[in-house]
């Protein structure tokens, strides 16, 4: 597991680094600094936006007593897809804005709830309880 985060973390910069400097020779420098501010930007507001909306539902469902895991992994697709949408590159920002988007939030949530759900009939997670 270690290893394929050391790999993701060095080659997903190179290969957006290549993709920059490939736009950059299409359209030219300004245009690609403007497109990497530009979904910086929009994509922290989004990430603000969501996220706020997201706090709210969990209080919501905190206050009624229920267990908000649907508003939990929807915290988690707009953290994780901020974080991308703040760091350059065209890859990453796609990612990102596909995380942060309700609608296509779906998409990876469903992914997430499966691989979750695997997880637990393998015995890989447990989770323990405990009464305060």
């Amino acid at each position: 597991m270690l290893f394929r985060l050391i790999l993701l973390f060095t080659i997903t910069p190179v290969i957006e680094l290549l993709l920059l400097l490939k736009l950059s020779k299409i359209t030219s420098i300004i245009t690609t600094i403007s497109i990497v501010l530009f979904t910086g930007i929009i994509g922290a507001y989004l990430a603000k936006s969501q996220g706020r909306l997201i706090l709210t539902r969990l209080r919501i469902e905190l206050n009624e007593g229920r267990m908000p895991g649907n508003e939990l992994l929807n915290g988690l697709c707009v953290l994780v897809g901020g974080a991308l949408l703040l760091t350059p590159g065209i890859i990453t920002d796609l990612l990102g804005f596909v995380l942060v988007i309700p609608g296509t939030r779906e998409i990876f949530k469903g992914i997430i709830k499966k691989f979750l759900s695997k997880k637990l009939e393998d015995g890989s997670i447990n989770i323990h309880y405990r009464r305060w």
